[in-house]
Formats: structure tokens, C-alpha cells, sequence
């Protein structure tokens, strides 16, 4: 595979093709579009987390000045029920288009009631204070616990519970259930030397992203729209756009903006239909941007999770059995990840008995969002907690007990398939090897293990390239570029053709240029867009070859692509001049026309993702307080196409993860109002907080994809979680089960102790 591949180009680390744009404040985001005679809009918001819409006024906000327009619930089709697909986060349509704009019932603090379209933001504003709203106010349902309480009230009164053996007898708050187990669960733990049995809880966590939700939108007199938007996926935004405004899909057009971040929060839409409804309304364009505080209020967190877990050890360390019943938040629509959390919660480790149950639970609280491997960081903190106080315990060294139970080439999956080749065990060798592991540990510190997992996704993506008349090289795609993926499709365009890195140009193109790709998500990009860069690559070296062939008056298996031009074969008979990507298209009139190569797949073979990440954190006895003085992030990437980016990805997920461990939660009041909802209150690390994150690419080729590649994005956050809490615990002395890890919390165990 890859390992005996003489690179040229992949593995090297040039600067990024939108680098200079970016840092010159010359890319332009989602709030920086604008078009003449634009308005600007603002969102109605419910002060309550849960009540009944008896009536809407919008008379005085009409009536304002410089209003043009007023949207609420009414205003738009009711969209029938749906799955949506290809996206992140999963859910309904219908779901969908009552999260956009309320209709009957609010749901959540925050939830949107009505939109002002108005001649400056200042008047938008003015306006929705006079909108007259009458609510029936109810009781908020906001933990797992209370909502899936027997008298709960129902968010949903319409909700009977998918998934069970029989169907539900009565609407619950609970929307679905998964279950799957296999070999004989408590013959098992009746074999077991030794049994972990907690409660581990995660609380409401937000993507943290800085470039708030922006969009302009404008509806034609034709009925064709126009979306300018900052989006992960801008043929998701097209047809959850069009499916929530009753539109064909044709008629919506969308332009992806540069992207400020999204981490799989910016895979759904919010401000988008309401922007086109006030455009369609007002006969001019609309502009809409978030505040920061309607960013915490509205759009999609991660799930909070209690995972009530049970493993069985032998004496020598095997996992004899293992079981998990996960209750994941929804938020006031079904969807949670916790489907994938039953995925992930075992993965990493053989376990002949098991059984896992997840469910998916409504709380007034916003529709939970993708956030980089959605559901995996609350399962695998579980687990890895729970291996942590099995490796104390037994009196074995943690690395050696993952090692003793880790999945291999040919092992099954929890979840059905067979593991192809992984880096597993390679990335846990390399942690026991790792400088970070091997030297002595300051007095009181502690230090954490932690192995993270994610399946890694395919999907479907498209790809052209077209060749220039000077041969240098236009790659057009649909992904918006959140990681570098500009370069990495570069680095594989120019691996496969043969020419400079600097000759190839990457176009991130709107909906009716490229050809349609799936989600910027699941840590899909590199891998699947990359097979259709790569493929549609090599369309045009057929090309090239075919024509020189025809050239030189001989057949196509006789001509061969070498080092970006066409040579005949060694031995041929064919007196020839090797003809470059240049020599081609500078005669293409005369030969065929322009050379343009296209690829479109559903990608197949994405091979999943292990890390294992190493923390050091000290507490301090008397405050709670916790120090993280050193972490490692180790990582199978298949192969690092562009290893700077995937050493950001690395550090980046630590970070992240190492926030959600220590500091970040949402903190509701009693009746449903988030009481942290900006940068101030809602406390994300910043450099100060933190070391140096180190990185130790591992790379097991995957043979799915034609240079080794498997996603890296998604893996890096699901360890962090768990190293920190196992280091946090070995410092404090005290096992800590429930994030964040606040000073409070910290201090509150410790006195406990």
C-alpha cells in the first residue's frame, strides 16, 4: 500500500492555498456578503423554556419603522414527517422545520417565535419588541432523569417511543431506544475476578466555533432563490432550505462563505429559511447574522449522557463482560448521537459478552448538533474510566491492559463488520513508548490513559479537473474547507498527475457548479472527496494517454503517465517526445477538445480511526483546581496526506476535549433559562490554560482509499474526556465520574474523601 509508495508530494507540508486570504482578512465569511437594497433580520426568541403559543401579533412590528416584512409559524408549509440523510446529527424533516420557527408550542429558551426583516438591525430589533405574544406556560422537563420520570410532562405530546419489542402503549419523552448484545452477558461477570459498576455523567457542551451562524438570502421574482451562507454542507443547507420552504430543490441555489469553524455544528440550518420566507415576503435581499448569545440559546450543542456501565475483568486482565444502558439528550426534537454512542462504547476492546441499550431522550433544551464524533467522547469516557479502575485495581500497568484486550485485523466490531488493518494496538505500543509515559511524574501529579475511537464515514462526493491551457490545474469540489482540505486535494491532485504542488488551484464551488457532495463531516473529506479528486485525476491521464496515443499513430497500452507526461512504454518502438499536462492542452482544439476529468462515488472502505491519548493534570488540594502539565495525542491517520493539518486536528480535538473535562457545561436555572450563555460565562481553554499539546503520527495505510487515508477529524476529541478525568483522579486520589471537572465539583469529592 501506501508504506511502499515513493511520494512526491503527499506528506509534505506546503502552505495552505486559502492561507494568505485568511490571514490578509481578505476571505470573506458569512456575515461579510452583501447585495444592494439588502435588509437586515432578527429573531423573535421565547423567554420560556416550555410553553403553549395561544397568539401572535405582528401588527405593531409591521407598522414600525423601516420593517418590510414579518414572519412567524403560520407563514410557512407544514413538512411532512422524514428522515433526513447524508447530513450529521440525523433527525426528521419535520422536526427540522419546527425547530426553525415554532409553531403551536415553544420548546426551549431560545426557540424561534417570529422574524423581522427591517432596513437596519437597529429597526429589526425595535420591531420585535412589539410583537404581542400570549403563552400558556408549562413545566420544564431538563435532565434524563426527570424527563423519562413516569408524570413527566410531554415536550412532545404526538411521541411514541420507536425501537421497542412492542409498540408503545402511550407518548413518552422518550423517542427511541437501541439495543444490541451478543454471547451470554451474566455468565460473563459470573466469571470475573473483578466488576466495575458507575454511573458516568457528561453534561450540555457547545461546539465553541468562533464565526457565529451568518447568512443573506434572496428570493427572485422567478421563484429562484439565492443562499450566501457559512454551512459544512452546502447541498444539506439546499434541501433541508427547500424542504422546510416547501420548494424544489432546483430552485435554491447556495454559495458556501469561508468557514469560521463548525466542528459538525454548521451542519444543519436555523437563519436560512427564515431569511428566504422575509426575502420572499419583502421583494429584497435579507441579511441575518446570530449574536453569540442566540449562538449558546439556539443553535445545536452536544448531548449531555448518563452511561450507567458494569465491566468484568479476569484476574490477567481479560474483559469477560461488559454492558452499558445510555441515555443520551435529545433536546426538544429527537436525534441525539446515540446511535453512534453504541457504536463507539465498546469498540476499541474484544468482548465476547455484551450488551448495550441506548436511549434517546427529550429536554427542553435546544436540538442537540453534531459535534466531532458525535457520541463517541460520552461513551468512551465511560469505558476508559472504567479500564482505568480496572488496571488500579488488578495492579496492571494501563497501557498492558488495553493491549491484553484490543481488537486486531480480522476481529468483529461490536457493531457487525470486521476490522480491516487498524492502528490500534500500534498507536498504544508507541503511547508505552512514548517519552511522555516513560519519564517519572512531579509529586502529586497525576497521569491518564485513554484510547478513543470513531467508524469513519464514506459518503458520496464529486470531483472535476480541468486542465488549463498552460497545464496547470483547477480542481473544482463542493466541500467547504474547514481543516485544510484545499490543500490536501492539491497534494493528491498533484501526486496523481505528476506536476508541482504550486501548479494546482482548488475552487470550493456553490451548488450549481460542483457536483454534489455530502456534508463536510464524519471526517469524510480527505478520504472521500480526496477518491474522487484522485479518480477524476485519473480520467484525465486516460485522456492524455489516449490522445498521445493516437498521436503517435500506436495503441493506448502502449503509452504510460510517468513523472506528468505521457511516454511510450520501455521497449515500445515508438520515436516520441514524452507530451506533459502543458504540451496536451496547448493542443486541445486539435485533439478533442478541452481536457476536463470527472469523478462522482459513494465512498466505500473508510477505515476507522484509534488514538490513544497520555495526560498529566495536578490538583490543587485546597481549591479544587486542576492543571494539565502535559498531554500527548497519539493517532492511526491511515496516511497524513498533509501532516501539519492532521497534527491540527490532533491538537485541536485535545483542546476542545480537555474543555468539555474541565470547565464547560451549560447551567440552567431551575425553570429551563441558560444562565452561561457567552464567552465570559462559558469557560473555554485559552492558550494560558494549556501546554503544548504534543502529536505522534501513527500510520496504518487503509486500503480503502488509494494513498491509505482514514479521517483523522473525529478521533481526536473522544479520548481527551477520559485521560484528563483518569489523571484528575489519580491526583486527587478519588475516582471523579461526572464533568465537568470544575473547581467546585473537584473540591466537593475532595472533602468527600
Amino acid at each position: 500500500m501506501s508504506e511502499a509508495m515513493d511520494f512526491k508530494v503527499i506528506g509534505t507540508r506546503p502552505i495552505r492555498p486559502d492561507g494568505v486570504d485568511k490571514v490578509t482578512g481578505r476571505a470573506s465569511f458569512g456575515a461579510d456578503f452583501s447585495l444592494p437594497g439588502m435588509l437586515e433580520g432578527a429573531v423573535l426568541r421565547s423567554p420560556h423554556a416550555h410553553a403553549r403559543i395561544k397568539s401572535i401579533n405582528t401588527d405593531k412590528a409591521l407598522a414600525a419603522p423601516g420593517v418590510k416584512a414579518v414572519v412567524t409559524g403560520a407563514d410557512f408549509p407544514q413538512v411532512a414527517a422524514g428522515a433526513i440523510e447524508g447530513g450529521e446529527g440525523g433527525g426528521d424533516f419535520a422536526d427540522l422545520a419546527g425547530n426553525v420557527i415554532a409553531r403551536g408550542k415553544v420548546r426551549y429558551h431560545g426557540h424561534a417565535v417570529a422574524a423581522v426583516a427591517a432596513q437596519s438591525r437597529a429597526q429589526a430589533l425595535a420591531a420585535l419588541a412589539l410583537i404581542e405574544v400570549e403563552y400558556e406556560p408549562l413545566p420544564a422537563v431538563l435532565s434524563l432523569d426527570a424527563a423519562l420520570a413516569e408524570s413527566a410532562p410531554l415536550i412532545d405530546e404526538g411521541l411514541m417511543t420507536s425501537g421497542l419489542p412492542e409498540p408503545a402503549a402511550a407518548p413518552s419523552n422518550l423517542a427511541s431506544v437501541i439495543e444490541m448484545g451478543n454471547g451470554d452477558l451474566e455468565a460473563g461477570f459470573a466469571e470475573a475476578a473483578l466488576i466495575i459498576e458507575r454511573r458516568y455523567q457528561t453534561p450540555t457542551v457547545h461546539q465553541g466555533y468562533i464565526e457565529p451562524h451568518a447568512c443573506v438570502g434572496r428570493w427572485g421574482q422567478d421563484d429562484q432563490a439565492m443562499l450566501w451562507c457559512c454551512t459544512q454542507g452546502a447541498f444539506d443547507v439546499r434541501s433541508m432550505t427547500a424542504k422546510v420552504l416547501g420548494q424544489p430543490v432546483g430552485s435554491l441555489k447556495v454559495i458556501p462563505s469561508e468557514i469560521g469553524g463548525g466542528f459538525g455544528g454548521k451542519t444543519t440550518v436555523y437563519l436560512e429559511p427564515l431569511a428566504l420566507q422575509l426575502s420572499k415576503k419583502s421583494g429584497r435581499p435579507v441579511r441575518m447574522v446570530m449574536t453569540r448569545e442566540e449562538v449558546f440559546r439556539a443553535t445545536g450543542p452536544a448531548s449531555a449522557a448518563t452511561i450507567d456501565l458494569r465491566m468484568g475483568f479476569s484476574s490477567d486482565g481479560k474483559i469477560t463482560a461488559a454492558e452499558a444502558i445510555m441515555a443520551y439528550e435529545a433536546g426538544a426534537f429527537p436525534g441525539s448521537p446515540v446511535g453512534p454512542g453504541t457504536m463507539c462504547v465498546f469498540a476499541p476492546y474484544r468482548i465476547a459478552n455484551f450488551r448495550i441499550k441506548g436511549m434517546d431522550v427529550l429536554v427542553n433544551k435546544p436540538k442537540a448538533a453534531a459535534y466531532r464524533a458525535p457520541g463517541a467522547p460520552q461513551a468512551l469516557f465511560a469505558t476508559e474510566s472504567a479500564m482505568d479502575e480496572a488496571a488500579q485495581k488488578l495492579g496492571i500497568d494501563p497501557i498492558e491492559l488495553r493491549l491484553r484486550n484490543a481488537v486486531e485485523e480480522g476481529d468483529s466490531a461490536i457493531y457487525g463488520p470486521k476490522f480491516g488493518p487498524i492502528g490500534l494496538r500500534a498507536c498504544l505500543e508507541a503511547a508505552a513508548a512514548h517519552p511522555h509515559y516513560t519519564k517519572a511524574k512531579d509529586a502529586g501529579v497525576g497521569r491518564g490513559v485513554a484510547v478513543g475511537f470513531w467508524f469513519n464515514v464514506g459518503l458520496q462526493s464529486s470531483a472535476e479537473v480541468h486542465i488549463n491551457e498552460d497545464g496547470t490545474v483547477t480542481v473544482i469540489e463542493g466541500n467547504p474547507d474547514i481543516g485544510g482540505s484545499r490543500a490536501s486535494m492539491a497534494l493528491m491532485a498533484a501526486e496523481t498527475l505528476g506536476v508541482p504542488y504550486e501548479s494546482v488551484r482548488v475552487v470550493v464551488a456553490d451548488t450549481e457548479t460542483a457536483g454534489f457532495s455530502n456534508v463536510t463531516g464524519g471526517s469524510r473529506v480527505t478520504f472521500a472527496t480526496g477518491m474522487a479528486v484522485v479518480e477524476a485525476s485519473k480520467d484525465i491521464i486516460a485522456q492524455c494517454c489516449s490522445r498521445a496515443a493516437s498521436l503517435w499513430s500506436t495503441d493506448e497500452d502502449m503509452v504510460e503517465w510517468r513523472d506528468g507526461a505521457v511516454h511510450p512504454r520501455p521497449g515500445v518502438n515508438v520515436e516520441a517526445t514524452p507530451l506533459s499536462l502543458k504540451d496536451l492542452a496547448g493542443q486541445a482544439g486539435r485533439m478533442g477538445g478541452p481536457l476536463l476529468g470527472k469523478a462522482s462515488l459513494n465512498a466505500r472502505g473508510a477505515g476507522p480511526g484509534f488514538s490513544v491519548n497520555l495526560c498529566d493534570a495536578l490538583v490543587d488540594q485546597e481549591t479544587g483546581q486542576v492543571q494539565v502539565k502535559a498531554f500527548t495525542a497519539i493517532q492511526d491517520a491511515g496516511k497524513a496526506i498533509h501532516p501539519s493539518y492532521v497534527e491540527g486536528q490532533l491538537q485541536g480535538g485535545a483542546v476542545q476535549g480537555i474543555g468539555w473535562a474541565l470547565n464547560e457545561e451549560y447551567v440552567y436555572s431551575p425553570d429551563g433559562i441558560m444562565e452561561n450563555a457567552g464567552f465570559l460565562d462559558y469557560r473555554i481553554p485559552v492558550a494560558s490554560d494549556l501546554p503544548m499539546i504534543e502529536t505522534q503520527i501513527i500510520e496504518v495505510p487503509n486500503p480503502g482509499h488509494p494513498y491509505g487515508v482514514r479521517g483523522v477529524g473525529e478521533t481526536p476529541i473522544v479520548a481527551p474526556l477520559a485521560a484528563v478525568a483518569n489523571a484528575v483522579s489519580a491526583s486527587a486520589g478519588v475516582r471523579m465520574t461526572e464533568l465537568p471537572l470544575s473547581p467546585p465539583r473537584v473540591l466537593e469529592a475532595l472533602d468527600q474523601a
